[in-house]
């Protein structure tokens, strides 16, 4: 893997060799990040005082990830003089900005995006067709991004997220038909399987404030398990019993979201990112299905050479 920064004059500056590095993908919050340690040698002052951006490369310039510079150091040690470069994704841009306050009439997502997130300077891979069917209000403090994420939650059933080339794709992820498999002779150096109740909703409860009535979703797989964790939603007037349900039903899902975790750690850097399928099957563990990659982190140091850790959750 290679490095570069991007100044912010627009001036591109390769990286000497890459001495150990940390590359962590989410695709959401919190943010994709990455620390990456090289030689240091004083022609660099300037560029890494004006250092904005940062690029990842693999074998043939394919981006590995784009992100913002939050921080460098240069260190003298009995190992010689090398610098550390730090910095996120580009959620970034999002979190660190905050929204005026602002309410919207049937909003469109288009819309959304075009005043909370291009200015920033962010493009959209892809927004998806999706309209408010309420009022939509941005409250004073409320970052970029929880108002753009909040909207497609809320009227989209969805999590925006960043590609590893900074790009944003505002729509559903969709099954690309891509497929890891990992099993007993894959290069596995260790792998937990955690499965967490706490906060798994056994009941939503919907009520509509204006007319006073009410719609219950269970989770009955729960229920059958011995759960009991309900919670109450309260919705805009006027919400008609297919939307009630889909609300309750949606609050339920997201609930389960992190019940089950795999973490696994691989010999070998890149072999999956956020949203791709793993097949896993490991029989002395017991694990034989498919899984969503979560999050991502790659890692390469002399000590340990090349290094992987995937998360992996349930398909929803």
């Amino acid at each position: 893997m290679r490095g570069r920064i991007i100044t912010s004059s627009h001036r591109v500056y390769d990286l000497p060799v890459l001495l150990r590095w940390n590359m962590t993908y989410t695709g959401s919050v919190p943010c994709d990040s990455y620390t990456v340690t090289c030689v240091y040698d004083k022609t660099m002052a300037e560029p890494l005082h004006l250092a904005a951006g940062f690029l990842a490369l693999g074998e043939d310039d394919q981006v590995l990830l784009r992100g913002i510079v939050d921080e460098y150091a240069v260190e003298l040690s009995p190992e010689g003089l090398t610098v550390t470069i730090c910095g996120r994704g580009y959620a970034a841009r999002l979190l660190d900005n905050e929204s005026r306050p602002v309410t919207y009439q049937g909003a469109t997502l288009e819309e959304i995006v075009r005043c909370h997130v291009t200015p920033y300077g962010i493009t959209a891979a892809e927004i998806a067709p999706v309209s408010a069917t309420s009022v939509y209000t941005v409250a004073s403090g409320t970052s970029q991004w929880k108002a753009l994420e909040s909207f497609c939650r809320t009227y989209g059933g969805f999590a925006p997220r960043f590609r590893r080339d900074g790009l944003l794709v505002a729509a559903p992820e969709r099954d690309d038909g891509r497929r890891i498999a990992i099993g007993a002779d894959s290069p596995v150096l260790s792998c937990t399987l955690r499965e967490d109740h706490y906060g798994v909703l056994t009941e939503v409860l919907v009520i509509d404030k204006t007319r006073n009535v009410s719609y219950s979703v269970k989770n009955q797989d729960m229920i059958d398990r011995g759960g009991q964790c309900r919670r109450v939603v309260y919705t805009p007037g006027q919400s008609t019993w297919a939307a009630m349900r889909y609300t309750g039903e949606y609050q339920i899902r997201r609930s389960r979201e992190e019940e089950v975790t795999i973490e696994l750690e691989l010999a070998g850097c890149f072999p999956a990112f956020p949203g791709d399928v793993v097949r896993l099957r490991l029989e002395t563990l017991g694990i034989d299905g498919e899984y969503r990659v979560a999050e991502a982190e790659n890692t390469a140091s002399p000590e340990r050479g090349e290094v992987s850790r995937l998360t992996l959750r349930e398909r929803m």
